[in-house]
């Protein structure tokens, strides 16, 4: 396959390469480190020629301008490029769902302006997922994921915790991320997890669990920060002038705390978040007076200043960290520093506690994987974790370390004891994390194996990978855009006067031309014409009079047109206010969908009843756009829908100019996509309102009927330009 250009997706936008702000908040935990590690380590491979990391792009004055650069260039292969959606605000990833398919169209035209299409997509999390899920659609390129956490089993726990259902997915948009998620597993050509446990016991609560192509990857530890204690000690070995500050700061952070610093430490670190359990290893301490004799105790809880001033399930659980400090009286023997710089202070923090003969503590039950549990073996620090989930994987593979139960506090002191109190025991440990670390969690190796599930997936069968068409591909590269109205303009009834025809020509230009349907019918009934009169080969599908985009024969949904004609668009207040206005009845349920509402009128319907229905609708303020067909048809579509719309929005995300359409119709429907710089056809057999538009310049009328005259137009424009 030669070199991949690789795309990773990570939309919540708290992402940047230099000084990233982990554990900044819930949305900035140890998923951030691992697509920035990703990143600059594949970056590294030598089958990979480039890799950009999208994330979205915010301009808020309460974060670090850097996050409003469009591109931070990591290295001379990696970037990190930034999408504007949904506003400039920062916000919490579970309210980015509605903007999503708006992140899918911005990236789309990304794509386009470098004229480089990526080889893979890779997903991280729902989110992220959803978006590399929708561009390996349009381009037809293989789809990566990773989920990292997974709603459902996030579900379960909140409901354990007393939370509503309801109120959970009000509050994390969880329907749609599970039903994404179910999505993914059914989609993705490769879905990589950290540990066996998280196939098992997370994905099994999964409909598509069977259906998905499972990959373990284990994540990769930074062995140029997360190296050995006894490093600096070496005579070859110089440290860095930021290393130095860095060995200072996390003393003195640490020691301003304690009465003796100079005793093993035993050290936790993680974001403010009830899963990480710091308050039963501080239990576990302040309950054992033994251990509290024996060892100091750290707890590095995420980053803090003001913490009355921090989200309420952060503050809650910092301030029960410090009742606890003050409960059991450990003033003196336990630090609670107020932050850490990720990059320099943590790898020194995992040192100075190997140095002092300490243990690292990772009290989190049932984790995925425990990445913080690799970074301390790296450093030669002994683990106590829990005896389930990614930490019985690593340290049963490592032997540096005991397994105990992290819910019983006393568990977790007898363990420590044993560590801290063995020497022998210590120095096995240690030495045997740093070795499994060597081996088994290197970037190097993941990115090896990652390179060869991507090269594997472009040998398998493509129809399991990617959809038979890449129609994306083929949109960017048209040089012309034919869409035509379907009724009384390629066919009437039964006449279907030069389809034939035009069918031979679309076929023959198939690689250069783009061809597409606007009509008033729906789906169904569209598909349904399709097969009746052989036409040709679609690859864009407008229908029910302009609210519904799709492509190809395939009728794949374009989300982002959804996305962009929901503004305002009020139905169920619209079905309410028109049950009583008079002269309108509603059409049956078939012929309804989610961006229209159709009636019948009555035989006396005219002109005035019209403006009546506009006046009525404006006084309670609703917008909707009306069409009255034939004065026995009413549809109200979004303001922001119909053909002409659909057209221009088509052009805006293909990157296509105006003036490469071709549009072509018979009826007051069709003016709005046939006006502008729009190059229009009217065939032969069109209605009188379309009289109006002879004075156009950009309209052509035919002398022929249907199709030959929709065949007509086109010769007409191509030998003029």
């Amino acid at each position: 396959m030669g070199e991949f250009y690789i795309q990773l997706f990570s939309p919540h936008g708290l992402i940047r390469y230099q000084n990233p702000e982990t554990g900044r908040d819930r949305d900035t935990g140890g998923q951030v480190k691992y697509v920035l590690e990703l990143l600059e380590n594949l970056s590294k491979h030598p089958e990979v020629r480039k890799v950009d990391l999208f994330t979205r792009r915010i301009a808020d004055k309460r974060v670090s301008s850097s996050y409003d650069k469009e591109i931070e260039i990591v290295n001379d292969k990696a970037r990190i490029v930034r999408m504007s959606c949904g506003g400039n605000a920062y916000v919490q990833k579970e309210s980015l769902w509605d903007h999503l398919d708006e992140f899918v169209d911005k990236t789309i035209r990304f794509i386009e302006k470098q004229d480089d299409f990526p080889d893979v997509v890779h997903g991280h999390y729902a989110d992220g997922s959803y978006i590399a899920g929708q561009i390996s659609q349009v381009f037809g390129i293989p789809f990566v994921a990773t989920g990292h956490s997974l709603g459902r089993n996030k579900k379960n726990i909140l409901l354990s915790n007393g939370m509503s259902e309801e109120k959970i997915n009000d509050k994390f948009n969880m329907q749609r991320r599970i039903q994404t998620e179910e999505n993914t597993l059914k989609n993705a050509g490769a879905v990589i997890v950290s540990t066996s446990h998280e196939i098992e016991n997370h994905y099994s609560l999964y409909d598509n669990k069977s259906k998905a192509h499972f990959e373990v990857i284990p994540p990769g530890v930074n062995t140029d920060l997360f190296f050995p204690f006894y490093r600096y000690d070496l005579p070859a070995y110089k440290m860095s002038f930021e290393q130095e500050h860095a060995v200072y700061r996390v003393n003195s952070d640490i020691e301003r705390f304690l009465f003796n610093p100079a005793k093993p430490l035993i050290l936790s670190i993680g974001r403010a978040d009830k899963r990480k359990n710091f308050e039963n290893i501080i239990q576990s301490y302040g309950q054992d007076k033994e251990l509290q004799a024996m060892a100091n105790l750290a707890i590095f809880a995420g980053v803090r200043k003001d913490i009355s001033q921090m989200p309420d399930d952060e503050k809650d659980i910092l301030t029960n960290l410090l009742l606890l400090l003050d409960k059991f009286d450990l003033y003196g023997k336990m630090a609670i520093p107020k932050k850490n710089d990720p990059t320099l202070d943590v790898p020194e923090i995992y040192r100075l506690a190997a140095r002092r003969k300490g243990v690292f503590v990772n009290a989190t039950p049932g984790e995925n994987f425990g990445l913080t549990i690799v970074e301390a073996a790296a450093c030669g620090l002994p683990v106590v974790a829990s005896p389930t989930g990614g930490p019985k994987e690593i340290l049963e593979k490592g032997n540096n370390g005991i397994l105990v139960d992290v819910e019983d506090p006393a568990a977790i002191s007898g363990a420590l004891k044993k560590i801290v109190s063995d020497q022998a025991l210590w120095e096995k440990y240690s030495e045997n994390g740093i070795s499994a670390v060597n081996q088994l969690y290197s970037w190097e190796a993941h990115c090896n194996r990652y390179i060869e599930v991507v090269k594997h997936l472009f040998e398998v069968d493509v129809k399991e990978v990617v959809p038979k068409l890449p129609f994306g591909k083929k949109l960017v590269k048209a040089k012309q855009f034919i869409i035509s109205d379907l009724d009384g303009t390629l066919v009437e009834g039964n006449e279907t006067e030069g389809l034939k025809e035009l069918k031979q020509w679309i076929v023959a230009q198939k690689d250069e031309v783009v061809f597409g349907i606007a009509s008033g019918r729906n789906r169904e009934l569209t598909e349904e014409a399709f097969k009746k009169y052989d036409l040709p080969y679609p690859d864009i599908i407008i229908c029910s009079a302009g609210s519904e985009i799709y492509y190809t024969d395939k009728f794949i949904p374009d989300h982002g047109w959804e996305s962009h004609i929901d503004f305002k668009w009020k139905r169920k207040e619209l079905l309410e206010a028109l049950k009583y206005f008079p002269g309108i009845q509603l059409q049956e349920e078939a012929a309804q969908r989610r961006f229209k509402l159709s009636y019948y009128v009555s035989s006396s319907f005219n002109d005035d009843n019209l403006a009546d229905l506009y006046k009525f609708l404006d006084d309670k303020k609703l917008r909707a756009k009306i069409l009255l067909t034939e004065n026995k048809f009413l549809d109200l579509l979004p303001f922001r829908s119909g053909k002409g719309n659909a057209i221009r929005y088509l052009s805006y995300k293909w990157k296509v100019p105006l003036d490469q359409f071709i549009t072509a119709g018979n009826s007051g429907n069709d003016k709005d996509m046939l006006t502008g710089k729009i190059k229009g056809i009217v065939v032969a057999n069109y209605s009188p309102e379309m009289e109006e538009l002879k004075e156009s310049k950009f309209i052509y009328f035919t002398k022929h009927r249907l199709s030959k005259g929709v065949m007509e137009g086109i010769h007409f424009y191509n030998a003029a330009s």
